[in-house]
């Protein structure tokens, strides 16, 4: 546990970086966040022809994502355009439940849990997402900790909405997966 901890604290140094660098930063990918990271792939999530976030998924070396629940990773999303930030915990919690059912009262602790980790983002923002397995989820805006998801079921259906097969955008997934570059 102390080691997925100290992990998750070298990636949290790898998402503070400078506000105007990080505004003018391309899609081009970052340093791994932990010593033995590497890039898995980048994709870009387009919707309705709107191009909504550029995102690239950081692994131990021997990441298996048929069982990607078992590892620690970092997905990194920067956005493309404003949103706000109740929205985005609205939508993930939408995609949530297509992937699995959850019942009414983890519903509504991890749509407020959602609601106090994600702000208001604007183009060019950056929210990384880091996964610790049988532990929950961290989360960095722009560099900066925000409140954490102490749930493991919670941190498995979220990064589920990327990483799963049962994915509503599989192409976003397979990018992710398998080395993609967004356009």
């Amino acid at each position: 546990m102390r080691a997925l901890l100290a992990s998750a604290a070298a990636a949290g140094a790898w998402w503070r970086v400078p506000q105007a660098q990080a505004a003018t930063a391309s899609s081009a990918a970052a340093p791994p966040p932990a010593a033995g990271w590497r890039l898995q792939g980048q994709a870009r999530l387009r919707l309705f022809g709107f191009s909504v976030y550029d995102a690239a998924l950081w692994a131990p070396d021997g990441f298996d994502p048929a069982a990607y629940e078992q590892w620690p990773f970092a997905l990194e999303l920067r956005y493309l355009r404003n949103f706000d930030g109740r929205a985005i915990a609205q939508r993930s919690l939408e995609e949530i439940q297509r992937l699995a059912p959850v019942d009414t009262e983890r519903t509504q602790r991890w749509l407020a849990a959602m609601r106090r980790a994600f702000p208001d983002v604007n183009a060019g923002d950056r929210i990384a997402g880091v996964h610790l397995p049988g532990q929950g989820a961290r989360f960095f805006h722009n560099g900066r900790e925000r409140p954490g998801i102490d749930d493991a079921e919670f941190a498995v259906l979220f990064f589920g909405i990327w990483l799963s097969p049962r994915t509503s955008v599989p192409g976003f997934r397979a990018r992710l997966l398998c080395g993609g570059s967004p356009p």
